[in-house]
């Protein structure tokens, strides 16, 4: 069974940056694209970031696109969101959750999300 525990979020102030990190469990991580998914407060889920499961490709979303990166780590099974020049409309829950294979074109499987990790960006 899929497992992922996300983890990192916190109160910052705009411009400030954030880890956040993803352990994963219960699939053969190293198989699998990986993606970052967001929440904010009264809307819908958001796609933010993937990545394949070698790490050599990524996508963003237009929004984060120069402030976050993306990684992994395939020797931890533990994958990676780093938040630059934050803003407080990236204020929301971050999750992340598996690929359906291991290309960054590969569907993201939303109900493998674990319970968040809450970024709040706030002056």
């Amino acid at each position: 069974e899929v497992h992922v525990v996300e983890s990192g979020g916190g109160l910052v102030q705009p411009g400030e940056s954030l880890r956040l990190s993803c352990a994963a469990s219960g699939f053969t991580f190293s198989s699998y694209g990986m993606n970052w998914i967001r929440q904010a407060p009264g809307k819908g889920l958001e796609w933010v970031s993937s990545i394949d499961s070698n790490g050599f490709y990524t996508h963003y979303v237009d929004s984060v696109k120069g402030r976050f990166t993306i990684s992994r780590d395939n020797a931890k099974n533990t994958l990676y969101l780093q938040l630059n020049s934050l803003k407080p409309e990236d204020t929301g829950m971050y999750y992340c959750a598996k690929s359906s294979g291991a290309s960054t074109y590969s569907s993201t499987e939303y109900h493998t999300r674990g319970q968040g990790t809450q970024v709040t960006v706030s002056s």
